[in-house]
């Protein structure tokens, strides 16, 4: 008998036996006797083929016969045809199943039916997490449909000035000191962690309505402590955001106090941080030119198919703004009416002190913005704002004065090139300085008390470049006021914004070159980010008036570096409900 021969024979025993011993382990205590008949059944069976293969082995002259025939009394069914040769030595010691199958039907005995006894269920194993799953998060809470995600992060930033601008770590636009000054002839250089954010955002949806609840604050609060740098840096919190958004389909509310409607977006209308424009810099007053500010409001917002179109109006927070904040120029009252402040008109940094909310306001701001996003490359938006103010005369007969202030916004940002945006934003307007960081006053009162508005525009224009895992920026921007003058009861004294010997505060414009870099030293969803950023800012403010011999205009320069961490997480995906 051929070697081959021999090792088909040697695997047909092999697998009668494996399979009579599975059944045989298969089956009840009942059931031993009948497969223990059957074990020895199939024996003989092995026996025989064995003889067989023996005396085949003896005749190795003649051509091998073809494997004889089981007898249908014993095995009570003809014997399958001999196997497909295979090559020898097999590839693996494991036949295939299909002739397993072949070999028990030729070689097993009939035997009574009996039912096999039912074998338990295994429990269901757990589904695998898909491939395209979130990353895990320590720091993201899911109960039930809602999700809980910390947000924020903590910076030590380092900056220096050649001018002792005396405003912390961000820049107030309009305050640049002259060179003719002390504050112009010293220089300044600090730490601070004032911009270090902490908040939260919750997702869920309820009843078929989506809704998001965001809160987050930093720590530019006010303090009243004046020890903060000579013991105890107690930095104060600083609410920046609270609101709740809700969604339905094509229509969404927020309410709280969040971004305005006037910042420019970067994509729709979103409210969300992520989802606005406000520069890359380190600089926490951001870049001159910028329209923004964060105030309580209402709005509703109307999206188009795929959020390509959408259409918002809000209803935000009024202020009858004359000046004074952000290094920004105040109005010269009337003599006579000097007492409208604080009482009606809001002057940030007079000496008396207006209190939060405590001027007067005839009406909020109604704003408008419609902003078409027809692909992920590209965003353009176009808004309005109106503004109404109101002033009454001290003393009988009362004599009411009202004025308006409007303006239009405008932004673009798309990608030009592959990871390279291009981005402009710009507001024209009469009475809507406060939205430029306070650069400009609203208006200006004559000297019968009616009121008339200030022209005041912003405008960016930059590049925003994302090379692997570093983001580059570099912006153009700045604002223009205009001159609003008028004559004191007195037919000579100049009053208003801009008239001739006003002071060197009230800026015609503010203008700043900025570039800067973000790399991202190391990332995980888990665990957070780690980021070195970089910034270099060229500002100038040109004054209306100059005074004999003085310096037509100022610049400083100031060098920003910061190490930031980032909490790790990311917001729950909670898909708008269409």
């Amino acid at each position: 008998m051929s070697a081959q021969q021999l090792w088909r024979a040697g695997r047909l025993a092999g697998l009668v036996v494996a399979l009579a011993g599975v059944s045989f382990a298969q089956n009840t205590s009942d059931e031993v006797t009948q497969l223990k008949a059957r074990l020895a059944e199939l024996q003989k069976q092995v026996e025989v083929l064995s003889h067989r293969l023996d005396q085949m082995s003896a005749d190795t002259a003649a051509p091998p016969a073809a494997p004889a025939q089981v007898s249908s009394k014993t095995s009570g069914n003809p014997a399958p045809a001999a196997p497909e040769p295979h090559s020898y030595p097999p590839k693996s010691l494991t036949a295939s199943t299909t002739p397993v199958a072949a070999l028990v039907a030729a070689a097993a005995p009939p035997v009574p039916a009996v039912a096999p006894p039912p074998i338990p269920k295994a429990a269901p194993a757990p589904a695998a997490q898909s491939a395209s799953a979130p990353p895990s998060s320590p720091l993201q809470i899911r109960i039930g449909d809602v999700g809980i995600t910390p947000v924020g992060f903590m910076d030590f930033t380092t900056f220096w000035r050649d001018k002792d601008a005396a405003s912390s770590m961000g820049s107030n636009f309009g305050s640049v000191p002259y060179n003719n000054t002390v504050q112009g002839n010293l220089s300044e250089f600090h730490f601070s962690n004032q911009n270090s954010r902490l908040g939260f955002r919750v997702d869920g949806v309820f009843k078929g309505v989506r809704f998001i609840g965001y809160n987050e604050f930093d720590f530019n609060g006010t303090s009243g402590a004046t020890n903060l740098a000579v013991s105890n840096g107690a930095i104060v919190p600083r609410l920046r955001l609270y609101w709740l958004d809700l969604r339905k389909g094509a229509i969404e509310f927020l309410g709280g106090q969040s971004w305005s409607l006037m910042v420019p977006n970067r994509k729709g209308l979103s409210a969300l941080p992520g989802d606005l424009f406000y520069s890359q810099v380190i600089d926490i007053n951001y870049i001159a030119g910028l329209t923004w500010t964060r105030q309580p409001g209402l709005r509703v917002l109307f999206h188009g198919p795929g959020d390509k179109v959408n259409f918002g109006f809000s209803v935000e927070q009024g202020d009858q703004y004359i000046g004074g904040s952000g290094g920004g120029g105040a109005i010269t009252l009337p003599s006579a009416l000097s007492g409208l402040v604080p009482t009606q008109l809001d002057q940030a940094g007079n000496i008396s002190g207006a209190s939060y909310l405590q001027s007067p306001t005839l009406t909020p701001d109604f704003i408008a913005k419609l902003a078409l996003d027809p692909s992920s490359h590209f965003h353009f938006e176009l808004g309005g704002i109106l503004s109404s103010f109101k002033t009454s005369a001290l003393a009988t007969p009362w004599t009411n004065h009202t004025t308006t202030g409007g303006g239009v916004t405008f932004g673009v940002n798309a990608e030009v090139v592959k990871n390279v945006r291009a981005v402009a934003s710009g507001m024209l307007s009469n009475g809507e300085g406060r939205y430029l960081f306070g650069a400009a006053p609203d208006l200006v009162v004559r000297a019968d008390g009616s009121l008339s508005p200030v022209r005041a525009d912003g405008y960016i224009t930059g590049l925003e470049a994302t090379v692997k895992n570093t983001l580059f920026y570099a912006y153009y921007s700045g604002d223009y006021v205009g001159r609003n003058v008028a004559i004191d009861a007195n037919g000579t004294s100049l009053i208003g914004y801009g008239y001739r010997g006003s002071a060197n505060s009230q800026n015609r414009s503010i203008q700043e070159v900025t570039f800067g870099f973000n790399q991202t030293i190391w990332k995980d969803a888990k665990y957070g980010a780690v980021n070195l950023m970089g910034q270099y800012e060229y500002l100038m403010r040109d004054p209306w008036y100059v005074a004999a011999g003085a310096p037509k205009a100022t610049h400083d320069n100031t060098v920003y570096v910061n190490v930031r961490y980032t909490l790790p997480g990311s917001a729950p995906t909670m898909l708008p409900n269409k």
